[in-house]
């Protein structure tokens, strides 16, 4: 069976093809349309994974990731909960609510394309279902437990299930209102940032800040039981009956006011982030305990936008609660559309799923690639300079010029399914330089400097640089940088703020041998990259280790503020052209920056971005 999988209408859209249990394509809207998590119906997202389909097949059906009516009966009992405050609810996604998301079937339907003509079956599947298929069936388990955690789904924000084979259990549930996701997303716009665009800006904000509030949001925000189940107190919360999160009993309650975007950022916004970091870590360990005590699961997989969490994925990886844990690099909203097309695969043919001692998720190199052949139409068609290399000597060349500290673009291969940028995308740099880190954020990627950056390691070299030994090649594992490896003269202590604090001095400091993937509480969050998933990269950093000695290279996504991740050559050398990018590459192709004429009527190109 051919199987198209759709997540839409909420954020984060995205279509994934599946056949016959095998992953063929995936991708999220936002990289076509270059509007940052597009909501909308995937159209070129599910026009790329139509091109997938073998020659002369078609579609045999359509899944969408969440069941409308659920999500209606939970809309209409918030309204009637709120009344009469539910006016904003109504006025808000009332069209949305009996509109689209109703007849997302209608829509799909209404598409163009020979594929989707004949098909007859739509399906829909349970919100956190998706999420949980698309943690467990890609993972290399045949049994596993499986936690899922996020804003909220129909009713779920919350999941505990189990895998065995092909089947998949949900034990318990934690319904709405009460999220973890809401919560630490109430904390993402108190302090400053965009709510299901800013959370992980939270997280890197929160080692510069002291956990003095946890106690006081344990006490007066979320009642915590001891197998991670909570309850929130809705009445210091907005989001039942506004369009926002948080309002004055908020800002009464921690006796300060609402962080505005692009207000300087004071120690007690960093102490507010460390705060509902370490609360969040607590219900994470603890729901992962309870998860091991009811399935007897030797391991653990997760989805959901929780499961973002670097951080807390890391302290559980640290608490070896689990022998083995896989979480999925989609693993917010554009996942579910995987998650579904699995599901349906698995529960309405005959695949046989196949596990092995590596993910079926294929490195998530899901998305479109471009031939050498056709980025070289697109340079030569454009008038474009550059230099076509052999393999052999191509990534001695990128070595080079990391070596001479030139931040390098990179586009090879099929584009990366999820949030993170694992080399087909990526924006690479030589993490020994102690002015890297503020560079990249400052002149390339135009966004807050505390941001750290992620090092991309060679596999067989991670226990070299870190602590800790397991593979992590979809970034979502953080651990501490090598005590050996560490400055600690220069280490950081919030406790030493003062009133003149200058977040920038401490970002400069080298804090280790790798400073600029090394964050102030000298922790990284780690991809490994292994020759199986991505052969290019990882020969881009074995020639940059055998040139400098050091098996690490910065890594980020090939983007800028406000912007979705590139997808297409030419997506490429304009992010590339507007920055302070020294180098790019495509495929064998390497473009220097010296050598290109400036861009044309192109002042204005931030204005199409929303800077979140």
């Amino acid at each position: 069976m051919n199987i198209l999988g759709i997540s839409a209408l909420y954020h984060d859209s995205a279509a994934a093809l599946v056949c016959d249990g095998k992953i063929i394509a995936a991708a999220s809207e936002e990289r076509f349309t270059r509007k940052k998590a597009d909501p909308s119906v995937p159209v070129n997202a599910i026009t790329f994974c139509l091109e997938k389909l073998e020659k002369g097949k078609k579609v045999d059906c359509v899944v969408y990731y969440d069941n409308p009516l659920l999500t209606l009966d939970r809309w209409l009992e918030n309204c009637i909960a709120v009344s009469p405050r539910n006016e904003k609810i109504i006025a808000k996604s009332f069209q949305s609510m009996y509109g689209s998301k109703l007849w997302i079937h209608e829509l799909v339907k209404s598409l163009k394309g020979d594929a989707l003509k004949e098909v007859d079956k739509f399906y829909v599947c349970e919100h956190h279902m998706s999420h949980a298929a698309s943690a467990f069936y890609p993972s290399p388990y045949e049994e596993a437990a499986i936690l899922t955690m996020d804003g909220v789904g129909e009713w779920a924000t919350t999941t505990i299930g189990r895998g065995t084979g092909k089947q998949i259990e949900i034990l318990e549930q934690i319904s709405y209102p009460h999220s973890l996701g809401l919560l630490y997303s109430a904390f993402t716009y108190f302090c400053g940032f965009k709510v299901n665009f800013g959370e992980y800006k939270l997280m890197g904000l929160a080692p510069y800040g002291k956990p003095i509030y946890a106690d006081f949001i344990r006490e007066k925000l979320v009642d915590i039981q001891e197998d991670g189940s909570f309850q929130l107190h809705l009445e210091y919360f907005t989001f039942l009956d506004q369009e926002v999160m948080t309002g004055e009993k908020f800002e009464e309650l921690f006796g300060m006011r609402r962080r505005l975007p692009e207000e300087r950022i004071t120690a007690d916004y960093m102490d507010l982030a460390a705060s509902i970091q370490e609360v969040t870590e607590e219900i994470v360990l603890k729901m992962a305990a309870h998860a091991r005590k009811i399935t007897g699961c030797r391991n653990l997989v997760m989805a959901g936008g929780i499961a973002l969490n670097c951080v807390a994925n890391g302290k559980l990886l640290e608490q070896n609660i689990f022998d083995g844990l896989w979480i999925q690099p989609a693993a917010g909203d554009a996942g579910g559309a995987l998650g579904s097309a699995l599901y349906a695969s698995y529960q309405l043919s005959d695949s046989q799923r196949i596990v092995g001692v590596k993910d079926s998720q294929e490195g998530s190199y899901l998305g479109p690639a471009y031939s050498s052949e056709e980025i070289g139409a697109f340079l030569t068609e454009n008038g474009y300079v550059y230099h076509r290399y052999e393999k052999e000597n191509l990534f001695e060349q990128i070595a080079e010029y990391l070596a001479e500290d030139k931040v390098v673009g990179l586009l090879d291969g099929r584009m990366e399914f999820g949030p993170r940028a694992l080399g087909g995308r990526s924006i690479i740099a030589n993490p020994v330089s102690e002015k890297m880190q503020t560079k990249l954020n400052l002149k390339i990627k135009y966004r807050e400097s505390f941001r750290p950056f992620a090092p991309a390691v060679l596999r067989e070299r991670v226990g070299d640089y870190f602590e800790m030994n397991e593979e992590s090649p979809y970034m979502l594992l953080v651990a501490p940088v090598k005590e050996e490896l560490r400055k600690q003269e220069d280490g950081y202590q919030a406790e030493e703020r003062g009133t003149d604090f200058d977040m920038l001095a401490i970002i400069r400091k080298k804090r280790s041998e790798i400073p600029a993937v090394t964050h102030v509480d000298y922790s990284a969050r780690v991809q490994t990259v292994d020759w199986e998933r991505n052969p290019f990269f990882y020969q881009v950093i074995q020639a940059f280790e055998k040139k400098t000695g050091c098996g690490v290279v910065v890594n980020t996504s090939f983007n800028v503020r406000g912007e979705p991740i590139v997808c297409t050559p030419q997506d490429a050398y304009l992010c590339f052209m507007r920055t302070e990018m020294d180098v790019l590459v495509m495929e064998d192709f390497i473009l220097l920056k010296e050598e290109q004429q400036a861009l044309k009527d192109d002042e204005d190109w931030r204005d199409q971005y929303e800077l979140d």
